[in-house]
């Protein structure tokens, strides 16, 4: 029984690190193409929406996805799909996307933002910090708790 107390507060940390690795890696990723210097004029090829949520009375979220192609400036069409984007923003629309050469092109067509993604990649990684924190001290007062109840 005791192990349940390490497992899922283990499980609730796995989750919370890994999302912090996504959220790092995405911004990196987002850094990279803005600071390459290098745009391109892309059409865009789709738009849709994914809706998540609404069974049982829970809110509905929905998330706008466009799809782009642009040629590189190596002569490689590439085609990218980015979600969040302006629900304004319709199939047949140009747009300046930012870019990054290599192996795996890495673009965006929104705006270059640093400030405003380094501080929501800093928020979203103080959450999962306290998320991280809060588990430990969970196990920590457990384990303290479990021990000084068998002495």
């Amino acid at each position: 029984m005791d192990a349940f107390f390490y497992l899922i507060p283990g499980l609730i940390m796995t989750g919370a690190l890994f999302a912090a690795y996504r959220v790092v890696q995405g911004s990196l990723r987002m850094r990279r193409a803005w600071n390459s210097g290098l745009t391109a004029e892309a059409r865009c090829l789709r738009m849709f929406t994914t809706v998540h949520g609404g069974g049982n009375d829970t809110s509905v979220r929905t998330t706008v996805h466009h799809v782009y192609e642009f040629t590189a400036r190596d002569g490689r069409t590439v085609r990218f799909e980015e979600e969040n984007g302006p629900a304004t923003r319709l199939e047949g629309d140009f747009v300046t996307v930012h870019y990054a050469e290599g192996e795996n092109v890495v673009a965006t067509a929104q705006a270059p933002r640093p400030a405003r993604q380094a501080a929501a990649a800093f928020g979203t990684l103080a959450f999962l910090g306290v998320i991280v924190a809060f588990c430990v001290g969970f196990m920590v007062t457990f384990t303290e708790m479990n021990s000084t109840l068998h002495i």
